[in-house]
C-alpha cells in the first residue's frame, strides 16, 4: 500500500527584499500569486493533506488561496524553517511521508517532484548545479549522490565555496523521521540561541546513520526561489517562455516568443498569428485564422474565425465576431461585441453596445449602451450621451441607419432603420426611419468681420505666441 503523502508549503515570510506591501507569495507571477503556482503543483500530486504554514498578513494569505483542501498553520513567532514545519507536522499521524516546498519557488518541474518522490532513502534533498553557487548553502557529497552535508555560504571554506551544487531547501522524508530530526533540531537552536533550521535534520539523518540521497534538478532556474525584484522578473520570464513553447507546439504562429505573455488560459483554432508584444489575460478564446496585431492587450475575450485585432487595440470582457475588424487603437470595454463582418477603426471606444452584421464604426466615435443595427454607419466624432448624471440609457440605432459626424445622440433615443441623421446634429428625439434628421445652427456670414490684430506693444513681445481670438 503506497504511503499517504503530506505537502506543506511555507509561505509565513514577508520579503523584506521586495519592498512591498504585498506578502512575497502573494506577487504575481504570470497574472496570479506565486502560491497559486505552487498550489497547482503540490495539487498534481494528489497528496493527503496540503498544509500552508502562514505568517506576515496571514489573513491576507488566506483569503487570496483559500480552498477546501487547504489546511493553514499560523507561525506567529519567525523562528525558522524547521519550527514552521514542525508546526505543519504537529498532530500529524506519523505514518506517510512530507514533501516541504516553498510559496517563493513557484515554477519547480513536475519532474523534480516525482524525482524526490521516486528515491529511495529515508531523506531525500533537492539540489541543483548552478554557474554562481554565492548566497546559497554548498552541498557536500560523500560518495557522490550522497549528502554528507549542508554548509552555509558563511561557514563554508574555500573548498567548500567553489562547490557548484546547492541547497534548494526542498526536501522529502518520512512524517515519524522527520518529526523526530526536528525535535532535535530544535534544541540545538536553543542552545545556539538562533533560528531552528530545516537543514538540521540532514546532521540528524546521518548521526542516525541513515542514507541522505541527493536529486538533482533538471532545470536549476526554475528551483532558485524569489526574494527580491530582480529574481521575480526572472521567473516570470521563464514562465512565459514556457507558455510560448506551449503555444508555438500547439499550432499557434508568434512573431517573437520572447515578446510574448499568457497570464491566463488561451485556446485558439489554426492558422492563427499573435505580433510581438501582445498581452492576453483571463480566458481568451480565438477561432481559426485570427490575427492580433503588435501592442494589444486582451482579457476574457472571444474573437471568433477570421476577425482581425490591429495594433495596440486593448479588450476587455467582450466578443468579436466572425470576418469582424477592430483597431488600430481601438477600446472594447465590458460588454462590447461584434457581429459578423463589423468594423471599429481607431480610437473607437465601446461599452456595453453591440455592432450588427456589417455595421461600421471607423474613427473617434464613442458607442455606450447602444444597439446598432445591421450596416450601419457611424460617423466620426459619434456620441451616444449615455449618462444622465445618475443613470444609464440605451440608443437604438436601426439597420442602415447612417450617422453623420460630429453627432450627439441623447439616450434614451432611437433612430430608425435607413435614418440619416445630418453632421453635427444633437439628436434628443427619435428619428424616424429613412428620413433625414437634422438639428443644426443657421450658417452666417459676416462679410465686414475683421479679424484682431496686435497692438504695437505686443507685436514687439517676443515672449507673446498666442493666437489671434476671433
Amino acid at each position: 500500500m503506497t504511503a499517504a503523502l503530506h505537502v506543506v508549503i511555507l509561505a509565513a515570510g514577508k520579503g523584506t527584499r521586495m519592498r512591498s506591501a504585498l506578502p512575497k507569495v502573494l506577487q504575481p507571477l504570470g497574472g496570479r500569486p506565486m502560491l497559486s503556482h505552487v498550489l497547482e503543483r503540490a495539487r498534481s500530486l494528489s497528496p493527503s493533506t496540503i498544509s500552508v504554514v502562514i505568517g506576515h498578513q496571514a489573513d491576507r494569505v488566506r483569503a487570496t488561496v483559500a480552498a477546501d483542501d487547504l489546511r493553514f498553520i499560523e507561525q506567529a513567532e519567525q523562528k525558522g524553517t524547521g519550527h514552521a514545519v514542525s508546526l505543519a507536522l504537529d498532530g500529524q499521524e506519523p505514518q506517510g511521508r512530507v514533501l516541504v516546498l516553498y510559496g517563493d519557488v513557484p515554477l519547480i518541474p513536475p519532474e523534480d517532484l516525482e524525482a524526490c518522490l521516486e528515491a529511495t532513502a529515508d531523506l531525500v534533498v533537492l539540489g541543483a548545479e548552478v554557474p554562481d553557487p554565492r548566497g546559497y548553502g554548498r552541498l557536500v557529497e560523500h560518495p557522490p549522490g550522497h549528502l554528507e552535508g549542508i554548509v552555509e555560504e558563511r561557514d563554508a571554506d574555500a573548498a567548500q565555496q567553489r562547490i557548484r551544487r546547492i541547497n534548494t531547501g526542498i526536501l522529502c522524508a518520512p512524517v515519524e523521521h522527520l518529526q523526530r530530526w526536528l525535535a532535535q533540531g530544535e534544541a540545538e537552536a536553543d542552545r545556539r540561541a538562533g533560528e531552528w533550521y530545516l537543514t538540521d535534520v540532514v546532521a540528524a539523518a546521518r548521526a542516525e546513520g541513515r542514507p541522505v540521497v541527493l536529486a538533482m534538478s533538471a532545470t536549476p532556474e526554475a528551483v532558485l526561489g524569489v526574494n527580491d525584484r530582480l529574481q521575480l522578473a526572472g521567473q516570470e520570464r521563464l514562465f512565459q517562455r514556457g507558455q510560448a513553447e506551449r503555444c508555438l507546439r500547439a499550432g499557434l504562429t508568434l512573431a517573437d516568443p520572447d515578446r510574448f505573455d499568457l497570464r491566463g488560459e488561451l485556446d485558439f483554432g489554426e492558422d492563427c498569428l499573435v505580433d510581438l508584444n501582445v498581452v492576453l489575460e483571463g480566458t481568451v478564446r480565438l477561432g481559426d485564422r485570427v490575427r492580433i496585431g503588435p501592442g494589444c492587450r486582451l482579457r476574457d475575450v472571444v474573437v471568433e474565425d477570421d476577425a482581425q485585432i490591429d495594433a495596440y487595440s486593448v479588450l476587455d470582457s467582450c466578443a468579436v465576431g466572425p470576418g469582424s475588424r477592430v483597431g488600430p487603437f481601438a477600446r472594447l470595454r465590458p460588454g462590447a461585441r461584434l457581429e459578423a463582418g463589423a468594423a471599429v477603426g481607431n480610437f473607437v471606444e465601446m461599452k456595453n453596445a453591440t455592432l450588427g452584421p456589417g455595421a461600421k464604426a471607423n474613427h473617434l466615435s464613442y458607442l455606450g449602451d447602444a444597439e446598432v443595427g445591421a450596416r450601419a454607419n457611424i460617423g466620426a466624432g459619434t456620441i451616444t450621451c449615455n449618462y444622465d448624471g445618475a443613470n444609464k440609457h440605451r440608443t437604438r440605432i436601426g439597420a442602415d441607419a447612417f450617422i453623420g459626424s460630429n453627432s450627439a445622440l441623447v439616450a434614451p433615443v432611437t433612430v430608425g432603420d435607413g435614418a440619416t441623421i445630418g453632421a453635427g446634429t444633437v439628436l434628443t428625439r427619435d428619428a424616424p426611419p429613412t428620413a433625414l434628421t437634422l438639428s443644426r445652427a443657421p450658417q452666417r456670414t459676416l462679410d465686414q468681420w475683421q479679424r484682431p490684430r496686435k497692438t504695437a506693444r505686443q507685436a514687439d513681445d517676443p515672449g507673446d505666441t498666442g493666437d489671434p481670438e476671433p
